[in-house]
């Protein structure tokens, strides 16, 4: 799957995430991915919910918006964000790239 689809009104975004991380940032673009670092361990879900409040700061949109759709037991997961554009994601995505 690509880094960023269009889905109807809404993006999909796949990342891979790296739990236990010393800190939450974005380490760039690994394969057709975003490459996520969090602090967060992966246990009782505490990594999936700190990856969609990271993404919610990250691109400027309400956590209500994301919704985790694919991987929830995975490094990779598929975000879906709601009413958005890929262009719009990836202009906030560029600096992080």
């Amino acid at each position: 799957m690509p880094l960023l689809k269009q889905a109807g009104p809404d993006v999909l975004l796949t990342v891979r995430v790296q739990p236990r991380a010393a800190r939450d940032e974005v380490a760039g673009k690994r394969g057709e991915a975003l490459h996520l670092r969090l602090a967060a361990p992966p246990v009782a879900g505490a990594a999936n919910a700190a990856c969609l409040t990271f993404l919610a700061d990250l691109l400027a949109v309400p956590k209500a918006r994301l919704r985790l759709v694919g991987g929830p037991r995975s490094r990779t997961k598929v975000i879906r964000i709601a009413e958005a554009t890929v262009a719009a994601v990836a202009a906030r995505l560029a600096p992080h790239r």
